[in-house]
């Protein structure tokens, strides 16, 4: 009989210049998340910025909240009144004018000439929640696929909206299955909190400032990544390892446990060949087993993938040559590493795992490298 449990652990690097995280799945390497120190994605920051300029013939407006760049502000990611018809095609000119103040989050970077995109709804994730301010209604995690289970989930969840008067939205996230009451409590307790905290900052702050920064890579990975498949979190960072260990005792201490400091000599990341792993994946040109090969090439808008034969001649005739090529292809792309925007500020370089769960609101955009979630 064939063992088909999962054994997953999470390996964190810390280094002057940036910080590395590493999800390996029973030995092989599955995601890896990158954080620069001298360039920290903006995904998830929270700002006051001001309406600098309204584009009527583009439906949206650019705003300035301090960067080098003004960021773009579409009709469609501004806030209305809830009570207004959603189905409406807003027209910016009734929403926004040019001087307004406006509570705005990055949703994506800045990449290349164009500045950041922003959105007013805001969102705040926690461990089993993420706060929706300006929306209504419980949505459940699509991979949550029992509806006993979804039902009950949302239940407690409008149960505890309704209770507290909490005039918002959520989302529950894929992590909160077959959780309790209490856990949903303490999420929902945090979360508050950090939105009246937010909405004070945001009455005082000067235009064009930081309001809100999210936290930073490790403990984003204690909130986000760790589920019950996870059995050890390994760090090599002594300072690092106590923050994450304080963080844990303090939001989540279930997963306290799990935590471990990495002290031999040997690099974290030469466990299970990750560093080679990753070198050979940021290459531009892929080989693959055949013969054939990849060639990736990435612009401002987006990223092709060049699929070759090389070497490859075949057997039969072409159309089983190129087929065969194509197989191979499609398992070597979905493995290669990606950037994407979650909910966190980080870029991530993404390697391909069926089924995984990620953070909730995924608004991902795929293009090829590391910029900086």
């Amino acid at each position: 009989m064939t063992d088909e449990s999962t054994n997953e652990e999470i390996l964190i690097n810390v280094t002057p210049s940036e910080v590395r995280a590493a999800l390996v799945e029973n030995g092989v390497l599955q995601e890896v998340f990158v954080e620069r120190a001298a360039r920290r994605g903006l995904i998830s920051n929270i700002y006051k910025g001001r309406v600098s300029r309204v584009l009527p013939g583009m439906q949206a407006a650019f705003i300035d909240i301090g960067l080098d760049r003004t960021a773009f502000l579409h009709a469609s990611d501004i806030a209305r009144n809830r009570t207004g018809n959603d189905q409406d095609a807003p027209d910016i000119r009734g929403l926004i004018r040019e001087g307004d103040e406006l509570l705005v989050q990055v949703v994506k970077d800045p990449l290349g000439n164009k500045g950041a995109r922003l959105t007013t709804f805001v969102t705040l994730p926690a461990r089993n929640l993420v706060l929706l301010p300006e929306g209504d209604g419980v949505g459940i995690s699509a991979r949550i696929e029992d509806e006993v289970e979804r039902e009950r989930l949302r239940q407690m969840v409008e149960t505890l909206l309704a209770e507290r008067g909490v005039g918002c939205g959520a989302i529950v996230r894929t992590v909160a299955e077959g959780t309790d009451g209490a856990a949903l409590a303490a999420d929902l307790d945090y979360l508050e909190r950090l939105w009246g905290v937010i909405r004070e900052r945001h009455k005082t702050a000067p235009e064009k400032s930081l309001i809100h920064e999210d936290l930073s890579l490790p403990l984003r990975v204690l909130r986000d990544l760790v589920t019950v498949e996870v059995e050890q979190i390994r760090v090599d960072s002594k300072c690092d390892f106590e923050e994450m260990n304080e963080f844990a005792a303090t939001f989540l201490p279930e997963v306290a446990p799990k935590l471990e400091r990495y002290k031999r000599r040997r690099p974290i990341f030469d466990l299970h060949g990750i560093e080679d792993e990753i070198q050979k994946a940021l290459d531009r040109k892929i080989s693959l087993k055949s013969g054939g090969y990849l060639i990736f090439d990435q612009t401002e808008a987006m990223t092709t993938i060049d699929v070759n034969t090389g070497g490859y001649v075949g057997h039969r005739n072409l159309e089983e040559t190129i087929y065969k090529t194509n197989l191979e292809a499609a398992v070597a792309i979905a493995r290669q590493p990606a950037q994407t925007a979650e909910p966190g500020r980080h870029h991530h370089r993404r390697f391909h795992r069926y089924g995984r769960g990620g953070t909730p609101a995924e608004r991902a955009s795929s293009v090829r490298g590391f910029n900086g979630e």
